[in-house]
């Protein structure tokens, strides 16, 4: 394995402490809890005392994997550290967590607009996941790779190329998931732990979000919705909407989703994906949020209907190769 001088940085700095907070960005996908847990298990083998914190939950199917419940869900990271491991945040506001700037930051993303807020800062745009970039952190502080090591990587990847849909997948991405699975990972029992522990509310509120679902004018363009009050009548979370922006992408004449999901009054939090080459992500970023090229959010303030037509003349130019932005 090649070492970036980036990597090189990181493996000096963790080797020269011993008590370290790792956290990453609010509202926790598969990719933030399997690379937090992966450096986790991966410090811990080399003796090192470690805290994950983060400001919410993970995603109920997460909640399976080893680990998860002893990560802290606290909006303040009291304590003290040595040093602070950020995942996949593009600013430390992202993390939702107080107090990581006290500490030695340690910055690790792959996502681009990132601002390089940390002391040392490790960014790979041609990661498919953060979970990628722990691998190779994991060779080279030569801890071992064990099999709760293993499946958090893999979960990470899994999820962040959704189930190896998104262009950023590489040769790199499958030689990695060979060597989990080589380390013990079962992906047929990870796959099923995240895309088969549905409760009975989650299917419900899928129901009730997809049969409100509209199709733009040109057939191409999936807008979803979603606010509290659809989520109780249904007897689901908002939790348990994660995946259903991927649904309508399985529809061919689809090129793209925009789910708008209601956080509190006018202010809404704005997923999008987008199939091959439909940036999606210059989208967000336009609107102060980030992602991919295939999978981008922001959060939004104003009516509904408006942002709606808004979104969809952004995600249309995309479609068309014309600027998102006017």
């Amino acid at each position: 394995m090649t070492t970036s001088p980036e990597l090189h940085h990181i493996v000096e700095a963790i080797r020269a402490r011993r008590r370290f907070v790792i956290s990453s960005h609010s509202r926790p996908d598969g990719d933030s809890i399997g690379s937090q847990l992966a450096a986790a298990y991966a410090l811990r083998a080399l003796g090192k005392q470690v805290t994950v914190v983060n400001a919410d939950p993970a995603p109920p199917p997460l909640l399976q994997f080893p680990g998860v419940s002893d990560i802290t869900i606290a909006d303040r990271a009291d304590g003290e550290f040595d040093a602070a491991i950020i995942m996949e945040c593009g600013d430390l506001t992202r993390t939702g967590v107080a107090g990581l700037e006290r500490f030695f930051l340690i910055n690790i993303d792959h996502h681009p607009g990132n601002t390089a807020y940390g002391q040392v800062n490790w960014f790979d745009a041609g990661a498919a996941a953060c979970g990628e970039m722990v691998f190779d952190l994991v060779r080279a502080l030569q801890a071992p790779l064990t099999r709760d090591i293993a499946t958090h990587i893999y979960l990470a990847i899994l999820t962040d190329t959704g189930s190896f849909h998104y262009s950023s997948i590489s040769p790199r991405t499958f030689d990695i998931c060979r060597e989990t699975l080589e380390a013990g990972v079962d992906p047929v029992l990870v796959a099923r732990m995240v895309y088969d522990s549905n409760n009975l509310g989650r299917l419900k509120l899928f129901v009730a979000v997809l049969g409100a679902m509209q199709i733009d004018s040109t057939a191409r363009i999936a807008i979803v919705y979603l606010d509290h009050e659809m989520a109780r009548q249904a007897g689901g979370t908002y939790e348990d909407t994660e995946g259903i922006i991927n649904l309508p992408l399985t529809v061919k004449e689809i090129q793209a989703v925009v789910f708008f999901k209601q956080t509190e009054g006018e202010e809404y939090r704005v997923s999008m994906r987008s199939k091959g080459d439909i940036d999606i992500g210059s989208i967000a970023k336009e609107f102060g949020g980030g992602g991919h090229k295939n999978a981008a959010g922001c959060t939004v303030t104003g009516a509904v209907d408006v942002l709606r037509k808004t979104f969809i003349e952004k995600i249309e130019e995309a479609i068309d190769g014309r600027p998102a932005h006017r």
